[in-house]
């Protein structure tokens, strides 16, 4: 991805369960692309293009756009590797809130031993059904992150 991306002024960031060590998490790499301005953001968008992405929208979250692989399109590591490309300018509040609580999870083993219970208990509930799981930890995870994030 860095090498579709060179030459561009961009700063990325591993967030998601996998970037927090000790914590059990689905094999999905979360990634944030931080741009400082909206011609930096258009760039990136090319070159995201380019490189077989296309752009999924905000999915409903401000200043966090989402980009997915085309089916059309093959890279033999970008296709191999799960993971979640979000683009966000540097003052977005959704990348802010990533980055916390990601490192309120690095530093405090009770909170990150705590999301994971939770998580189980939703996968559980759930019945292993990833739709499902995925409505239960959005309704869930977002006062999880408040509550923590208050801390």
């Amino acid at each position: 991805m860095e090498k579709g991306l060179q030459g561009l002024n961009y700063t990325m960031e591993h967030i998601g369960s996998t970037s927090v060590p000790n914590l059990d998490a689905k094999p999905i790499i979360d990634i944030d692309i931080i741009f400082d301005n909206q011609e930096d953001f258009e760039k990136i968008k090319g070159a995201l293009l380019k490189m077989g992405y296309y752009h999924n929208g905000n999915q409903g979250i401000k200043d966090r756009d989402v980009f997915k692989r085309n089916a059309g399109r093959t890279n033999e590591i970008l296709d191999n590797i799960k993971h979640h490309l979000y683009v966000c300018p540097a003052d977005s509040k959704a990348l802010e809130r990533h980055i916390l609580f990601r490192n309120f999870l690095r530093k405090n083993d009770w909170a990150r031993l705590k999301y994971q219970q939770m998580k189980y208990e939703l996968a559980e509930k759930a019945n292993q059904d990833k739709k499902i799981y995925a409505e239960l930890k959005e309704l869930n995870v977002n006062d999880f992150i408040d509550s923590m994030l208050e801390k």
